[in-house]
């Protein structure tokens, strides 16, 4: 069984929360239908716009203070505020969305959240079967 920190890092780095090893994205912020390693079902996540809210919060809780301190120690012009701050907000959130959508993929799926309770109850009747059918 794999913990809960375990899964949200794998999910962070983009593998699979299952096994570690497959690709969790088929593009940038689509989450593949299955592990091409261990086959683990990805279809029933349901990650949505969370993901986005929380790159909002922590960009946000990184950014707006790092601009008053700036502004409050040098008082650049405008214009310089928002050639350093707009490129250094919209590639964090960029850098950031990804993983984080892993990360929520990957908590879910620990969890048994949505979909993937039906999962957890199929592994837990026959694992043996299970784990066959995903050796193969």
């Amino acid at each position: 069984m794999v913990s809960l920190p375990k899964a949200m890092l794998r999910g962070f780095t983009m593998k699979c929360p299952n096994c570690g090893r497959g690709h969790l994205f088929g593009r940038f912020l689509k989450v593949a239908d299955h592990c091409e390693v261990c086959s683990e079902d990805f279809t029933p996540q349901r990650a949505d716009d969370f993901p986005a809210y929380l790159v909002i919060v922590v960009v946000g809780h990184v950014v707006v203070p790092a601009l008053l301190w700036m502004e409050m120690t040098y008082a650049p012009p405008a214009w310089l505020q928002l050639a350093i701050w707009l490129p250094v907000t919209l590639f964090s959130a960029l850098a950031l969305l990804q993983p984080t959508k892993g990360a929520i993929v990957g908590l879910q799926w620990q969890l048994g959240m949505e979909g993937f309770a039906a999962t957890r109850r199929a592994v837990a009747r026959a694992p043996s079967a299970v784990g066959r059918t995903r050796q193969a």
